[in-house]
């Protein structure tokens, strides 16, 4: 094991963390092989997936968030099931219904689009709250209640969802409770010149999903969760991590800090990052480069700080540059 300077490890072994490498290594090149030039928003997908959270894609239409959820999904050799929201859809298209069988006389319950490893959640602000809060249950308590019978849903499970931004028409915003079940939000943005022209080349003739074939299976990504797990978070490295999300509550600038589950989720995506780099230790550069897409979707600014045209991603930086560093000096 490795000593550092934020304590002892005693997590995940070095063979452990080579089959976490070699595995994110092929699902990032297969996914790579139709989102191209945005390797830092395929890194984030790859994050959340190992650490058994759920990711929020939010951007202008167009821009290939649908491409990236189904290019991740169709990597790995699991279930998958993909919900179309629209303002017309009902809880129970989500959930399931109970439905009368009257050869048995008996309530049958069908499953709803959740039931799957891995949901594709298209334009998931494109329906009403009440459908939208049908989520909840299934995101954070990986469950489904219907009737008063719950049923468990399979690991590994991932909601993958994406959503237009808000002033686009006909959408509506997510509520507080559904954005902080989700672990990190990334922005696709446009392609750099170069990789939009190849990718005039590749996709117009075919669509590359098609040719995609899986490189890992659900089973796999089970054990990687396991050994992320295991990646060792020494105790000032905790406290960096409180004391980056109590900053939040306590700034002006903000009338919504990040929750104790943002705390929680921002500690097990910075151990499958630690773990992605072969380290079975988390660092606070770990936390600082994650503390953008795990905790801005979650905050909401002030009045004051909104008129004067400061956006949350710009409150945020402030935030974590004023907070010290374990054994150093706040980051400038």
């Amino acid at each position: 094991m490795e000593t550092h300077e934020t304590g002892t490890s005693t997590g995940a072994g070095g063979a452990d963390l080579e089959t976490v490498t070699r595995v994110v290594g092929r699902v990032r090149a297969n996914v790579e092989r139709v989102i191209e030039g945005k390797p830092d928003v395929v890194s984030a997908a790859l994050v959340v997936l190992l650490a058994e959270g759920h990711l929020l894609i939010e951007d202008v239409p167009g821009v290939g968030k649908t491409m990236l959820s189904k290019s991740l999904a169709r990597s790995i050799d699991c279930s998958v099931r993909r919900i179309q929201f629209t303002p017309d859809l009902l809880p129970s298209d989500v959930t399931g219904v109970s439905v009368f069988n009257q050869n048995t006389r008996e309530f049958e319950f069908r499953p709803g689009g959740i039931f799957a490893n891995i949901v594709v959640g298209d334009e998931i602000n494109r329906a009403s709250p009440k459908t939208q809060s049908a989520l909840l249950e299934c995101m954070e308590e990986r469950q489904v209640t219907v009737d008063n019978t719950t049923y468990q849903l399979d690991s590994p499970f991932m909601v993958i969802a994406t959503q237009n931004p808000i002033e686009m028409e006909g959408t509506y915003a997510l509520p507080e409770a559904q954005r902080d079940r989700f672990m990190a939000r990334v922005s696709v943005g446009y392609p750099v010149e170069a990789a939009e022209i190849a990718m005039l080349s590749s996709h117009t003739q075919s669509n590359p999903l098609d040719d995609l074939e899986p490189v890992t299976d659900a089973s796999e990504i089970r054990k990687l969760a396991a050994i992320v797990a295991q990646v060792y978070v020494a105790d000032a490295v905790q406290k960096y991590a409180v004391a980056l999300t109590a900053a939040t509550r306590r700034s002006s600038d903000l009338t919504l800090g990040a929750s104790p589950r943002a705390t929680l989720h921002l500690v097990r995506a910075a151990k499958a990052r630690a773990a992605i780099h072969s380290r079975d230790y988390v660092l606070p550069d770990d936390l600082k480069s994650l503390a953008e897409p795990v905790l801005a979707h979650r905050l909401l600014p002030s009045v004051e700080a909104a008129m004067s045209g400061r956006s949350t991603r710009d409150i945020l930086q402030a935030i974590v540059t004023s907070v010290p560093v374990p054994g150093g000096a706040p980051l400038s």
